[in-house]
Parts: C-alpha cells; sequence; structure tokens
C-alpha cells in the first residue's frame, strides 16, 4: 500500500501550481507491437498531433523499433523516430517546417501491485534535428487500474523529459483516461493529457489504439 500512494503521489504532482495557457489539442495515436519469436518484437508506431481538433497539424511522428525480451515482463529495444513539425512563428497565421531523425534506446519494466499494473520506461534519444544536434533522457511511469469483471479499465502516467544540456528541464506530460479491451490484443483508450513546460502548459485530448500480434 505504501508503495501505491508513492506512486500515485508521483502522477499527480504536476497537476498542482499550473494552469491551462494555451487552447486544447488533438492527439491520434496508433501504437502496434509484433511478436517475432519468443525473444524479439518489433514496435511501430504512428502519431497525429493537431494544435486544435483536428486539421491543423502540429506534428506527425512515425516510430519504430527491434525490441529484446528479458525475462517474463522486461524489454530492452533499440528504435528510429521520424518527426516532421510544424511550428508557429512569432506571426500566428505563419508556420515554419521542421523536420527532426532520433535514434533512441529503451528498457521497459513490468509489474503487478495486486490487480494493479505498472510499467516504467527509460529512454534515451539522439535527436537530429535540423542541423542541430541534442540529446534527452526520458522517464515514464504508467499506471492500469482495471474495473472489476469488466473489459474497463483507467490508465494514468507521468513521463518527465530532462535535455542533455545547461537548460535541463524539457516538459513534464501527465496523462489519465479510459480505456475498452476489445480483444486480448487489442485496446482503446480515450484520455486527457496536459503538458508542462518551462513557462507555459498545454492540454490534450488523446485517443490511443493498442495492437498486439
Amino acid at each position: 500500500m505504501k508503495k501505491l500512494i508513492i506512486i500515485l503521489v508521483f502522477l499527480a504532482t504536476p497537476f498542482l501550481g499550473f494552469g491551462q495557457e494555451n487552447g486544447p489539442g488533438n492527439w491520434l495515436v496508433y501504437i502496434g507491437s509484433k511478436q517475432l519469436n519468443s525473444k524479439w518484437n518489433l514496435h511501430h508506431e504512428i502519431q497525429y498531433r493537431n494544435y486544435n481538433t483536428i486539421g491543423n497539424l502540429e506534428q506527425l511522428l512515425l516510430r519504430t523499433g527491434l525490441g529484446y525480451k528479458i525475462g517474463e515482463k522486461s524489454n530492452l529495444l533499440l528504435g528510429y523516430g521520424y518527426i516532421n513539425s510544424e511550428n508557429y512563428t512569432g506571426n500566428e497565421d505563419d508556420k515554419v517546417t521542421v523536420e527532426e531523425h532520433r535514434i533512441f534506446q529503451q528498457f521497459i519494466s513490468k509489474h503487478n501491485i495486486g490487480k494493479l499494473s505498472l510499467q516504467h520506461r527509460y529512454r534515451f534519444e539522439q535527436r537530429f534535428v535540423a542541423s542541430d544536434f541534442k540529446t534527452r533522457f526520458r522517464y515514464f511511469l504508467g499506471l492500469n487500474i482495471p474495473f472489476k469483471d469488466s473489459k474497463y479499465y483507467l490508465s494514468t502516467y507521468n513521463e518527465i523529459f530532462l535535455n542533455g544540456a545547461s537548460n535541463v528541464f524539457d516538459r513534464n506530460r501527465v496523462y489519465g483516461g479510459l480505456g475498452y479491451k476489445v480483444s486480448s490484443g487489442i485496446k482503446v483508450e480515450v484520455g486527457y493529457m496536459n503538458q508542462i513546460f518551462e513557462t507555459s502548459s498545454r492540454d490534450q485530448i488523446n485517443l490511443i489504439t493498442f495492437i498486439n500480434f
């Protein structure tokens, strides 16, 4: 119980002291995993991010990776991501396109506390953004809470991003949503996410589909 309380406090803390400073956006997310054999697996992911409900592209993210299963609850992965960002300039009507190629390494560990499912994800990124090279570390802590005798569940997570530069804090994401298990290999979630930056914050509505096959 003490461990659960500490985890819930960690997940909830970033909500305190920050308000909404920009209008809500929308993310449409697909996350897939293909088991190649007993050890190797393939990750693939598409995220279509909008500044508003839909139709005003903020970012298109394509990510893939090859993973290796360690034991029953852990996975080590080497991946690549392509990110196309449409960033507003000082003039709110003008955008500039920024392309990023990203290499990343991650380690995922899962375990249970009773019926609760926890996931830790540690990710190190090497980012080639236009003509710049950057590094970043991310730590993700997620918690799934199943409803009794139901295919529905609650999902929440907190993820912090730390730059490998003098300006260490990059952002923090807090998410809470409702999920439904369509089948043993398919889940869908709809939820709210708040991104906290150094001097601002932003709200998102996320629609996520998970497919394992």
